[in-house]
């Protein structure tokens, strides 16, 4: 090779690290984002998650149900916990939200413990992230390494949360549609919708459901839960949406979809004689196999569309941008 052609290669070579050293880098999540900057962030997570859930045991499904409701509106970036503004239209007062998601309180909580030891370093969307995996484990549901690094928005959006967030009066077809705009599969739905083995629902979401003259509800269960929602009144009345170990992370909700015995339309339309019908039999038989996909379909939601890098901020509180 003649000199000439080496210092052209050498410039052109120079010229290429050049650009990808000013390249803008998408930061990735990672498990020990915080390793460095607040080691004792995690276990004062976990701490103040086990406290709100042994007060009430309820709370693990309001928390794994907060993360969803967020995740699905604008990506994880705790967008669900922000305030109403005059520059903000919150999404706690959208239709799938309004009087019904709960657990702020419990994150607030939590972000206050950790802005003690490390103010300003971890975000309101990733400790909503870790709750959701704490809570889970915190009534014998399984755990998971979380993915750390993400920012806060200082934007919310109510139209996205009336749109983009399922229905409990979906149908199957609406329902995988909802979860593959998401990058979801139908398999990490019905996986989902197995976080519905705890918590509780308002009697206005499944009146309709224990009144009709459906096919796909089990007369007796119907009946029983007539008792607890009657037909004119009692709109906020709970109901747990398993009615086997309610307070148990286990696999009876599928168990319970094959004896017609879901709760929700939602619920039920996952085994209905669709195309997921096969994935709710195989979890009613392998326990495992659900806890392992839960955890995994947990994980690839926590992913949708983070804030990393430069993009968004650290939040002192969650319910407020600073």
């Amino acid at each position: 090779m003649d000199s000439v052609h080496f210092l052209g290669n050498i410039v052109v070579s120079f010229s290429v690290l050049i650009l990808l050293w000013n390249a803008p880098c998408e930061a990735q999540l990672s498990p020990s984002f915080y390793s460095n900057t607040c080691p004792n962030a995690l276990t004062t997570i976990r701490t103040s998650i086990r406290q709100a859930v042994s007060r009430e045991r309820r709370m693990a499904a309001s928390l794994i149900r907060l993360h969803f409701h967020d995740c699905f509106v604008q990506g994880c970036d705790a967008s669900i916990l922000l305030d109403e503004t005059p520059s903000i239209e919150s999404e706690k007062t959208a239709f799938p939200n309004i009087n019904s998601v709960r657990g702020y309180e419990v994150i607030e909580a939590a972000k206050r413990e950790v802005e003690k030891i490390c103010p300003g370093v971890v975000s309101c969307a990733d400790i909503l992230t870790v709750a959701a995996r704490d809570a889970s484990a915190a009534v014998g549901g399984p755990s998971w390494n979380v993915k750390l690094g993400r920012r806060d928005s200082t934007t919310a959006s109510r139209s996205v949360a009336n749109t983009d967030l399922p229905s409990p009066f979906s149908d199957l077809n609406t329902l995988i549609s909802a979860f593959a705009n998401k990058g979801l599969s139908a398999r990490d739905m019905v996986a989902l919708s197995g976080s519905h083995t705890i918590g509780q629902s308002q009697c206005f979401l499944f009146r309709d459901r224990i009144y009709s003259n459906r096919t796909d509800i089990d007369a007796g269960f119907a009946s029983t839960r007539r008792r607890q929602c009657p037909r004119n009144s009692g709109d906020s009345n709970l109901a747990a949406l398993e009615l086997v170990t309610p307070n148990s992370f286990d696999n009876n909700y599928f168990k319970n979809l094959m004896q017609r015995k879901g709760l929700l339309q939602s619920d039920q339309v996952l085994f209905s004689g669709g195309s997921t019908d096969s994935i709710v039999s195989e979890y009613s038989r392998n326990p495992r196999t659900f806890i392992s996909d839960f955890g995994n379909a947990m994980i690839k939601m926590g992913d949708l569309e983070p804030l990393t890098g430069q993009n968004g901020i650290i939040r002192r509180i969650c319910r407020a941008t600073n």
